[in-house]
This record gives structure tokens, C-alpha cells and sequence, in this order.
């Protein structure tokens, strides 16, 4: 399978740039996707240490690397950098990459529930050994609790009576697809903007608290300052404000400590040119820290 069919990586140039490889150094790639960022890594003579949590992201990057001695491929979360380095001796690296984004293949390939157009099973679990599921959230949470993640982390301003009719509709029958969750929605709510779909806020949220995607940043990113080598550079690309929020406040948290200094003061931003290839790359931003 090519890889744009998988997922195309997003900021590629940019992020490999920041990370300054040098030919026979350690990287580590903690969201390795369809394995676009490691493999430009790999031409330029990085060895990689490649981890992704989504079996499906793992079993192919093992079909595309395959004889690749230059990579070592772990099925983990990101959460784990510590103890997947240490166990595939990566202690002192000299980069680490992050893209927080789902993958185009989890979209729309993956039949876990992530796509709001799609008619699957409400799941949205990235790693599926995991035990909440987006289904679960949907029909046992309490109104109070639906509507709190909705606002905290969707910023949706219409979660109260998005929360109510999701109750409402659960009384009489289980909600059980993704595309269902959306036609409850979009009955509450008009499109925001074009190809911004009503339920985009809500659908976030519970990826979200499905795979615990904020609680885990700033813990990787402290773990992932200790295994760097001096002026090793961790680079973060994020595609939500909650996100970018915790990277930029945690960067500047490390540099006051004089751990390191924050190479990008502002994010960098997608071309133009990108996003008219990749609509993807309109809400990404990058973030770059170097150890000192």
C-alpha cells in the first residue's frame, strides 16, 4: 500500500528540517502513522525508533520497512517513551518527533467510528487493548459529565442541549454508529463553515477523552527531554488549540528551568500550497524545543 493512501504526513519538510538529522544518530518517532516522517528521516541517515499504539499503523510500517535495519518498530503509546526507549536502547537520542494528529487511514479506513460520514460502530479507540470506547461514553455517561467534556474538550457552545438530546435519543434505543451520533447533531446545529461538519466539536472530544490524547502530552514531552542528547530537539506538530496550548506552556516551562530554550516563539504554520494538497495541514502548528 503507498503511503498517500495511508496517510499523508503532514509539515513533512518542516519537521525534518527541525530536527537537524545527522547520518548514523537515534531518533525516535512516537506517532509513527503510515511512517511518512520516519522514512524521510531513515533517507537522511537517522536510525529510528518508530511506536504507534494502532496495531493497524504498526503492522504497516513493518510491511514498509521490512529489511530496514535501520528501524526498530514498537506497537506502544507515546506515554511509554521512557521504558520503549530504554528497552530498544534509544536512552540518548538526538530528536524526537510528534504528530498528534489521526491518520487518514483512522478516518476512513479504520472501521472504528472516527469518521462522522461513516456508518461504523462508535469505538474511536486507538488501541483497541484499551477498555473505554466512544460507544461506551455515548450511552452510560451521565448528561452532566457528556456535556463537561463537550465543552472542555470540544469548546462546543451548544454541548448542553447536544448532551440532553443524546440522552433523550438512548432512552428508547442504544446509539450505536457514528454516522447516527452525527444525524442527532446536525438536527441541533448548522454547518459553522464550509467542510466543517455540525458534530466536528463533538467527535473531538470523544477521540479525546477515548485516548487520553491531552493527558499524555506534557509527562512524553518531560520523558522525552531526559532521553535527548545536548542539542537533541523534540518537535510537536498539533492540530487543536488544547493541544498546542499544553506544548507551548510546557516548552516554556523547560526553558525556565534552563533545561533548554524554545526554538520556535510563534508556531509554524502550513503553506498555502500545502494545505490545497492536504486539508488536514490547515489546523496543524509545530512546535520545536532544544535540550541544553
Amino acid at each position: 500500500m503507498k503511503n498517500n493512501l495511508y496517510h499523508t504526513p503532514v509539515l513533512l519538510q518542516v519537521a525534518i528540517d527541525a530536527l537537524q538529522i545527522e547520518d548514523g544518530e537515534k531518533y525516535i518517532d512516537g506517532t509513527l502513522g503510515g511512517g511518512g516522517h520516519c522514512e524521510a528521516i531513515l533517507k537522511k541517515g537517522g536510525i529510528v525508533l518508530g511506536i504507534d499504539r494502532d496495531l493497524d499503523a504498526v503492522n504497516e510500517c513493518k510491511k514498509r520497512f521490512l529489511g530496514n535495519k535501520n528501524i526498530t518498530i514498537a506497537h506502544g503509546n507515546f506515554k511509554d517513551i521512557k521504558k520503549l526507549a530504554i528497552d530498544n536502547e534509544f536512552i540518548n537520542c538526538s530528536g524526537i518527533l510528534l504528530d498528534l494528529g489521526t491518520s487518514v487511514h483512522q478516518l476512513k479506513n479504520s472501521g472504528r467510528g472516527f469518521s462522522i460520514c461513516r456508518h461504523e460502530v462508535l469505538d474511536m479507540r486507538m488501541d483497541e487493548r484499551e477498555q473505554l470506547s466512544a460507544r461506551d461514553i455515548v450511552n452510560k455517561w451521565s448528561k452532566r459529565q457528556l456535556q463537561e467534556i463537550f465543552e472542555k474538550f470540544g469548546e462546543e457552545s451548544a454541548s448542553g442541549i447536544i448532551a440532553e438530546q443524546i440522552i433523550n435519543k438512548r432512552k428508547n434505543q442504544e446509539i450505536i454508529y457514528s454516522d447516527e451520533l452525527a444525524a442527532i447533531i446536525s438536527k441541533i446545529k448548522k454547518r459553522e463553515g464550509p467542510g466543517s461538519h455540525p458534530a466536528t466539536k463533538i467527535f473531538q472530544a470523544l477521540r479525546i477523552v477515548v485516548n487520553d490524547e491531552l493527558g499524555v502530552i506534557k509527562s512524553t514531552l518531560w520523558d522525552g527531554v531526559n532521553l535527548l542528547n545536548k542539542d537533541g530537539r523534540i518537535v510537536v506538530i498539533s492540530f487543536h488549540s488544547l493541544e498546542d496550548r499544553i506544548v507551548k506552556q510546557t516548552f516554556l516551562e523547560l526553558e525556565r528551568l534552563g533545561i533548554g530554550k524554545v526554538v520556535t516563539k510563534k508556531p509554524i504554520r502550513a503553506t498555502y500550497g500545502e494545505i490545497k494538497e492536504n486539508r488536514k495541514a490547515r489546523s496543524a502548528k509545530m512546535r520545536v524545543f532544544e535540550k541544553q
